[in-house]
């Protein structure tokens, strides 16, 4: 095997796609899929490629630093993909503990046990790297009257939610890893994700089982708060060139320069699934419902990603139009696994295999 990377997080949204993409894409690494199986996370994302002799599942706590520390030992670890995190901030704003223990003490173990296993070995860190993936919230917000400014590498932390104080925290400990031990790390902020296999408390896929079900579509404020949307594969696509070509210690924005307001991503979705389902266009934007803000709800996030277009020739591949047509689409085809993760029946079957483990 010329590389041996753990993926924590791979059977989630974006961790699933990133498998999928370094199983299949290199057949001679062996990559292991480290993953709590918490409520986001869903093995049934990776049926395609689970029999596929280069892909081992590890069902493992990243806070659980004695079983990460044997496992980097056991399987040789060259490289580690780090995408394990609690990321909904309603959760955060419920929960914030859950968000501190996964998202710092989670990334801490991860780091001490690389850090351990590779300066032991005798060529120490040559050959390996630590990738951290975090998000755009931890910039905070931009103001929606200068359209003009985007989040760049360069932006200072001013995160606003428990969910984005958490990423940070575990940003600075990754940056300090390579500042105090000289560990070779790199960290991307990413813009919101959409596509297939995400978790139906997110906006997109929710609203499109709502609209499906004909119920309520509730929406912040006002719906004027605005995000810069990324298919997910894009996302794995420049994971997978950071990883193999990015400068260690430092950070690549990555976003999709394709900002919109979260009612006119709304209509849009409704106008796609109403003409998929062969309903009348826009026949259910009266299931559209205001509800109260979220507390410290951020007005505008904007990724400027040219220094990841600049030094490694990466960009999107697909305007949103068609990539929430294909997104729709994938949900709609694949009602059976919306329907297993709405009921919880996911959660109960995994329950039931790891219960004697």
């Amino acid at each position: 095997m010329q590389q041996s990377i753990i993926i924590t997080g791979g059977a989630g949204f974006i961790g699933s796609h990133v498998v999928r993409l370094f199983v299949n894409k290199y057949p001679d690494y062996k990559i292991i899929n480290v993953d709590k199986l918490t409520y986001a996370g869903n093995l049934a994302n990776l049926k395609d490629i689970e029999d596929k002799p280069n892909y081992k599942f590890v069902k493992a706590d990243i806070c659980d630093f004695d079983t990460i520390y044997k496992l980097m030992q056991d399987e040789h670890v060259t490289g580690v993909i780090h995408l394990a995190a609690e990321s909904h901030v309603d959760r955060s704003i419920k929960d914030p503990f859950t968000f501190a223990r996964t998202n710092v003490l989670g990334t801490l173990s991860m780091l001490q046990a690389a850090k351990l296993y590779w300066e032991a070995l005798p060529e120490k860190y040559e050959g390996k790297r630590f990738y951290h993936i975090s998000t755009d919230e931890v910039y905070g917000a931009l103001e929606i009257e200068h359209p003009e400014i985007l989040f760049t590498e360069q932006t200072k932390y001013n995160p606003h939610s428990p969910y984005s104080a958490s990423k940070a925290g575990s940003d600075h400990f990754v940056r300090a890893f390579h500042d105090t031990y000289g560990m070779p790390t790199i960290v991307t902020n990413c813009s919101n994700n959409y596509g297939p296999y995400q978790f139906p408390e997110k906006l997109i896929p929710l609203f499109i089982n709502n609209i499906r079900h004909r119920k309520p579509l509730p929406v912040y404020g006002k719906g004027e708060n605005v995000r810069d949307w990324l298919y997910v594969e894009d996302h794995a696509r420049a994971i997978d060139i950071i990883f193999h070509k990015g400068k260690v210690a430092e950070t690549y924005n990555i976003g999709g320069f394709n900002e919109w307001k979260n009612i006119d991503i709304i209509k849009v979705v409704i106008k796609t699934v109403d003409r998929l389902l062969g309903r009348k266009e826009g026949e259910d934007l009266d299931l559209i419902t205001f509800v109260t803000d979220r507390a410290g709800h951020d007005m505008r996030y904007a990724i400027d990603s040219r220094k990841l277009q600049r030094e490694l020739g990466w960009e999107p591949s697909l305007q949103f139009e068609e990539g929430i047509e294909k997104t729709v689409r994938w949900y709609l085809d694949n009602q059976a696994w919306l329907d297993n993760i709405t009921s919880g029946e996911y959660e109960k079957y995994y329950e039931s295999m790891y219960a004697n483990r």
